[in-house]
């Protein structure tokens, strides 16, 4: 099996490395294509990128029309069998992430494999500050705001092929519209795998701010009506509530 992971950067020098070595860590008997698109990066980010050129197979770096037009740029780049994303500022949390990954698809026969993802506190990487766990995850569970970990979620290219990528009409939330496109609408198959997979730096842009809260939860809204699933903001604020167990845990 070929996976495909692809990572998007603009300014990243700080998380970087991080990064491209737990790509480079993996114990993996199958292949992997490494893709990173930069959006023009001034900071050093591309510097680093250069050292690691024996670990990233495809490197672009152009102006871009934000996070989700550089993710879609490396989706149709990528060759592989299964495509995953890995975020500049997170990293894989042990090195067989992507042979735990490979082993469920080729034992399940699904379109997609997911499981879950920790944060950590920026100024310190070993500590843990919330758990996301993908184990609640079914489509229904959508309309509440409830979506498998994004960084956990590998699929099948051929489903980016017939079901479209990431849409740039949302600014926050394309992650979601493509999950209840997928799930609900299109009812791909599905495996859910109990492993954290990758360590996230708290201060992502969907929980930067109120502001971006209110937004993200609007979004969430519109993506799940576009496809015909039912939901509201009451519904949708059940997520907010199961973070503080997530938190707790």
């Amino acid at each position: 099996m070929k996976i495909s992971i692809v990572t998007t950067t603009y300014n990243s020098v700080a998380t970087i490395r991080n990064t491209v070595e737990s790509v480079a860590a993996q114990v993996f008997d199958g292949e992997v294509e490494y893709i990173v698109i930069d959006g023009g990066s001034t900071d050093g980010t591309l510097e680093v990128l250069a050292r690691y050129a024996d670990v990233v197979d495809v490197l672009v770096s152009e102006p871009d029309r934000g996070l989700y037009d550089a993710m879609n740029k490396g989706i149709q780049l990528a060759t592989g069998d299964v495509v995953g994303i890995l975020n500049s500022d997170d990293f894989y949390t042990s090195d067989d992430v992507l042979a735990t990954i490979a082993d469920e698809f080729k034992r399940k026969g699904v379109d997609a494999v997911f499981g879950d993802i920790h944060f950590v506190n920026p100024n310190d990487l070993n500590k843990c500050v919330r758990y996301y766990s993908s184990r609640v995850f079914t489509p229904n569970a959508l309309r509440f705001g409830f979506m498998p970990a994004h960084p956990s979620f590998y699929v099948c290219r051929e489903c980016y092929r017939r079901y479209g990528c990431y849409d740039l009409a949302y600014r926050i939330a394309s992650d979601y519209d493509l999950m209840v496109r997928f799930f609900y609408r299109y009812k791909i198959t599905y495996s859910y795998i109990k492993k954290d997979m990758v360590t996230m730096r708290t201060g992502g842009l969907s929980t930067k701010n109120l502001r971006n809260r209110f937004l993200i939860t609007t979004e969430d809204v519109k993506a799940c009506r576009k496809y015909g699933l039912y939901t509201n903001w009451l519904l949708m604020s059940f997520k907010y509530f199961y973070k503080v167990f997530e938190i707790r845990f």
